[in-house]
């Protein structure tokens, strides 16, 4: 009997009460503190863990548990800090390899605290990866609490019952149920621990000098100014105070453990100011120390997650919260943070300043700031969740300039984007910018089609710059979305008006006429000579009351989801003192069917809020708050856009991956690759008939084919292929051929073996020994060609490509990409993103090709890349679609062995057990 061994790495998670453990298998070494487990426990656990309390019960579950390498077996080990609090093991059954029989042991003091199903969901990853599917577990029927953890794990679960016992078993098999239950947990230990770090209830100040300039002063300054009701400690050994607040000179020698500790000492000094903090008992850090080398960050890290201290940068700017009785402002920024409802993350400390900035001009403000810096623990993933369960951010703003757990991400920022806008700044869209986060960020650079395809899945907004991020944020703020992309543009000045309208078109929004019997009444409203048309020419001589009634009647009949206003001051108006603005700030807060906003040319500011003027209070609590106002028309159209687009994403619900059924053989494509020799350097490309097998694994269509190494069995092949004299191509094949259009390797339209015979004569004079054979493929059909493929990205995992094909591919670069695995949805839109889409569609006189068919086969090449990590790279080019059918006309298949598998990342769903990054 042969079993499978999962590698299984040691990991860091959280526990449901926030506290950091370490999981790890077990090794031999660990049968002391296996036993003094069990020796700790009491009588009633014991019993319930051993159905006994005996001694040679706990001398033989310890040998069994650190029982390392014994095949079938796996015992898993968590510690909180260097004590043993947990251990869960499996044995695969001897008779059934693909059920293990299960058994759990949490220690007394950490009853409770989701330790036992935290072992569970990584003891069921491992299990998966050893091909096991099922577990089995025997419990006494009062063993309540482990009947819960099977209960609730979120997997298909059995129980039977025989005279006081109970037989538990758990299919393994995840689904989204599973992954849903995995994200609550996860969400909840998640703001758990991020309490001392948000809501401390005291803060030390390490490395608060006497310089003016310290940025450690600087941060006990802003604690002092911002109302913090907490003690507040300063540690310094060479001063007897800073900012009035007495120093001492050791975190050791403070009164008792602060919650949070701010340091700002040289880069040399953090790891063992860390590590003094973390053994007095400190919950959290906020490091602004910059310039730390591998070794001490390494260092930094490892302290961070022995002591259970979450961590906030280092090369940050600090952390802020305004929330009522918290009132923390632990940052060296200039201003402190106004109160408000925007959650703001941002990787870079200058640009967590300007955001601070601009969302206090604007009135928006902020609930809470975190500066994420080089990023090694608390991440963007970590703030979306506090921002999820504080019912007082409403907006979460993030700068990420680099990504640890993708998928961790995604599927968080899917969830948080049904309740509020996430917006970001898609940083590094350049290869210049790429470079330069990698420099200060210690940042992976991170290609912009992967991570604009991840932003476009989960639904998050991305900006390209911070103007437009600003700008987008007071239009989602302080207006309802638009139903749609459609605006009327109306302008008191004809030029204006032109250039509102074509920022509009350009940002991808419609301006559909107006109805006559709406031009009509509006014409009775406006000034003579006024244009009731679309852009809508009022004249410079329109009043305020004019406008009003105007903008009150099209947000009622217009057939647009938006309306935009362009004014600009005039002398006529100022001569009657008539203030056309004032029918803005009137009438916005009091209407609510249509997005309204503003561009003033003559305002210095590139946006800000207007509140109303009449003291009217909004209609409604979902009535519009304010009416944003740009200087610049482009800006208003891009704002808008996003908010369309933000619409347009909420209106459809989410995804969900298809099943494929049984037309899928997994087990036979990782038969195939295991045997491939992908651990050379640069992996290998698989030869045709490998390439079609692989394709057949998963159902993906493709002309009948056949290799041949010489022109006498071309010509035979061509017999066989072509009986009735059709059509073929003849490709030439060799390992240094990938593209063989460029090599002139394809000859197309060859009748006869004499034909085919001759043609591969011609390819191998001019190609020589680079080609070692040539494909015989019967003539496909013609179609519309496009390409299909994917590639592996190291940090987020496989991107499956979609756009056009065939030998102009790469020219006209018409690609669109979305992150495996896709969804129903995910496919439609994949469908839809590229320029040609409408060629798909038979435009003009053309007839659909078959969409269904096209989808399908995404849908079984994003499974094939889920399921294989050694797929470094696919390419079906040209994948011909037809209103019959679509095939596969050409396959490159590149593998190669995968690098150990980061968080957030693997194959499958089941890549998704909770660990910290």
């Amino acid at each position: 009997m042969t079993f499978a061994a999962p590698r299984v790495a040691e990991t860091y998670a959280l526990l449901t009460d926030g506290r950091t453990v370490r999981i790890r298998p077990a090794r031999t070494s660990d049968r002391d503190q296996v036993r003094a487990l069990y020796e700790g426990m009491s009588p009633r656990n014991l019993k319930l863990r051993f159905f006994g309390a005996g001694a040679r019960l706990r001398e033989h579950g310890a040998d069994r548990t650190s029982a390392a390498g014994r095949p079938g077996f796996l015992a898993l080990l968590a510690f909180h800090g260097s004590q043993l609090i947990g251990t869960a093991e499996y044995e695969q059954l001897p008779e059934d390899p693909s059920t293990a029989e299960i058994a759990l042991a949490v220690a007394d003091d950490f009853q409770h605290c989701g330790v036992g199903t935290l072992l569970l969901e990584h003891l069921a990853h491992a299990a998966r990866a050893g091909n096991v599917t099922a577990f089995t577990a025997d419990a006494l029927a009062e063993n309540r609490a482990v009947l819960e953890v099977f209960a609730n794990l979120g997997l298909r679960y059995e129980r039977s019952f025989d005279d006081g016992e109970v037989r538990c078993r758990v299919d393994l098999t995840p689904d989204e149920r599973f992954l849903t239950a995995v994200d609550s947990r996860g969400s909840t230990a998640d703001v758990a621990s991020m309490r001392p770090l948000l809501q401390p209830r005291s803060v030390a100040v390490v490395g608060a000098g006497r310089s003016p300039g310290s940025v450690g002063r600087a941060v006990l300054r802003n604690l002092r100014r911002s109302g913090f009701p907490g003690p507040v400690y300063a540690v310094n050994p060479h001063a007897g105070s800073v900012e009035g607040v007495p120093c001492h000179p050791a975190v050791s020698g403070l009164p008792y453990a602060p919650d949070l500790a701010a340091l700002a000492v040289p880069a040399k000094a953090v790891p063992e100011v860390a590590d003094q903090c973390g053994h007095f008992g400190v919950r959290a850090l906020t490091v602004l120390t910059s310039g730390l080398d591998e070794p001490q960050g390494a260092a930094l890290l490892d302290i961070c997650r022995h002591y259970d201290m979450r961590l906030a940068g280092p090369n940050c700017l600090g952390v802020a919260n305004t929330e009522d009785g918290v009132r923390l402002d632990a940052t060296f920024a200039a201003g402190l943070p106004e109160a408000g409802t925007a959650g703001v993350a941002a990787q870079s400390g200058g640009i967590g300043i300007a955001l601070l900035g601009d969302l206090a001009r604007l009135g928006i403000g902020v609930s809470s700031f975190v500066s994420l810096g080089d990023k090694y623990d608390v991440s963007g993933n970590d703030l979306l969740q506090w921002w999820e369960a504080d019912e007082r951010t409403r907006l979460a703003l993030l700068h990420l300039e680099s990504f640890g757990n993708p998928r961790a991400f995604s599927r968080t920022a899917r969830r948080i984007t049904r309740t509020m806008p996430v917006l970001t700044v898609d940083a590094g869209r350049s290869e210049a910018g790429r470079r330069a986060a990698a420099g200060h960020t210690a940042a992976a650079a991170t290609p912009t089609m992967t991570r604009q395809a991840l932003f476009h899945q989960a639904g998050v907004t991305a900006t390209r710059s911070l103007g437009d991020l600003m700008g987008t944020a007071a239009l989602m703020h302080a207006q309802p979305l638009p139903a749609g992309a459609s605006v009327a543009v109306v302008a008191n000045a004809g030029g204006t008006g032109v250039l509102a309208a074509d920022a509009c078109a350009e940002a991808g929004l419609d301006l559909p006429p107006l109805p006559e019997e709406l031009a009509a009444q509006l014409r009775t409203l406006l000034p003579p000579g006024a244009n009731a048309a679309n852009p809508l020419d009022t004249t410079a001589a329109v009043g305020q009351a004019a406008l009003e009634a105007s903008l009150r009647l099209l947000a009622a009949e217009a057939p647009v989801d938006a309306v935009l206003v362009v004014l600009v001051p005039t002398a006529t108006a100022a001569a009657r003192g008539d203030d056309p603005l004032r029918a803005l700030t009137s009438s916005a807060l009091r209407a609510d069917s249509r997005t309204l906003l503003a561009v003033l040319p003559d305002q210095a500011e590139r946006v800000r809020l207007l509140r109303s003027t009449d003291g009217a209070a909004p209609s409604a609590p979902s009535a519009p708050s304010a009416l944003p106002a740009y200087a610049d028309p482009q800006d208003a159209a891009r704002a808008l856009a996003h908010a369309a687009e933000r619409a347009r994403w909420l209106a459809h619900p989410p995804g969900s991956v298809p099943e494929l059924g049984d037309s899928v053989d997994a087990e036979r494509a990782r038969r195939l690759v295991r045997t491939a020799p992908a651990g050379q350097p640069g992996g290998v490309w698989l030869d045709p008939d490998s390439c079609l097998e692989l394709l057949d694994s998963y159902g993906i269509p493709h002309p009948p084919q056949t290799v041949a190494h010489d022109e006498a069995a071309a010509a035979e092949e061509a017999a066989r292929l072509a009986p009735a004299g059709e059509r073929l191509a003849l490709k030439a094949y060799g390992p240094d051929l990938l593209h063989k259009s460029a090599h002139g390797g394809v000859l197309l339209d060859l009748e006869g073996p004499g034909a085919v015979r001759a043609a591969y004569r011609e390819l191998e004079s001019h190609l020589g020994q680079r080609m070692t054979g040539a494909i015989i493929q019967p003539m496909a059909r013609r179609g519309v060609e496009l390409v299909a493929g994917v590639v592996q990205d190291e940090v987020f995992g496989p991107l499956v490509l979609f756009g056009l094909g065939g030998t102009a591919t790469d020219v006209l670069a018409d690609h669109a990409a979305r992150l495996a695995p896709l969804t129903d949805r995910d496919v439609r839109e994949l469908l839809a993103a590229p320029r040609c889409a409408p060629l798909l569609h038979g435009q003009g006189d053309g007839e659909a090709v078959d969409l269904a068919g096209l989808g399908n086969l995404l849908l079984r090449l994003s499974r094939m890349a889920d399921d294989l990590p050694e797929l470094a790279e696919a390419d079906l080019n040209p994948v011909v679609a037809r209103p019959d059918g679509v095939t596969a006309v050409d396959c490159r298949i590149h593998l190669k062995k995968p690098r150990p598998p980061r968080p957030g990342r693997g194959t499958g769903p089941d890549a998704y057990p909770r660990r910290l990054r």
